[in-house]
């Protein structure tokens, strides 16, 4: 008579053996799994708190900002501080909300003298060779020297002869109200990396 009580050695068993789930193991991983979500959460928070996000339209802004590159905008800096000369600044054109949104770095703040002469960037009466790495081809409303008025900003793409900026008059210089924030993040694009933007 079989004995169905008793399992035989080497033989099939029909019983498996209970894992233990420890109190360890649990908080293994939740530790695993906790410092990518509260990254995620917060990077979540601060984007839609603090900030925009938009995309770089265009090619005016190379090498800093590719096109199609995903931009992270500081909304808030600009309640406390003002713009800087270097700032990369993301605005809608003379306040048009069904533009999409400019970004180019503030070459002149209010009270500065702006003009250019000869391809060169003439600033508070110093030339400013350096400012571009190319000769500027059209000088636009800066042929002749003018100041920059108050809560306004002279802006100009750093790929100076591609970018529609402050030298047209279609634009002319930006109004502090129209400003958005400063752009300080750059996702990657097909051409460039993740990082600050200088």
């Amino acid at each position: 008579m079989a004995n169905f009580g008793k399992k035989k050695k080497g033989g099939l068993s029909f019983y498996n053996r209970e894992r233990k789930v420890t109190e360890e193991k649990i908080w293994l991983v939740i530790g695993y799994a906790f410092w990518p979500i509260l990254a995620v959460i917060l990077a979540y928070m601060i984007v839609t708190s603090v900030g925009i996000r938009t995309t770089m339209v265009g090619n005016s802004m190379e090498p800093a900002l590719f096109n199609g590159q995903d931009v992270l905008v500081d909304t808030l800096r600009y309640n406390i501080l003002k713009p800087q000369r270097g700032d990369v600044l993301v605005f809608k054109p003379n306040g048009n909300e069904n533009s999409y949104y400019y970004i180019k770095r503030v070459v002149g703040v209010p009270g500065d003298t702006v003009e250019i002469k000869n391809g060169v960037m003439v600033l508070n009466g110093e030339a400013m060779p350096l400012l571009f790495s190319d000769k500027i081809a059209d000088p636009g409303v800066a042929v002749n020297q003018f100041t920059v008025p108050e809560d306004e900003y002279f802006v100009m793409g750093d790929n100076c002869n591609n970018s529609e900026d402050s030298r047209s008059p279609n634009l002319g210089t930006i109004k502090r109200e129209t400003i958005y924030g400063k752009a300080w993040f750059c996702m990657a694009a097909e051409s460039s990396g993740l990082g600050f933007i200088r």
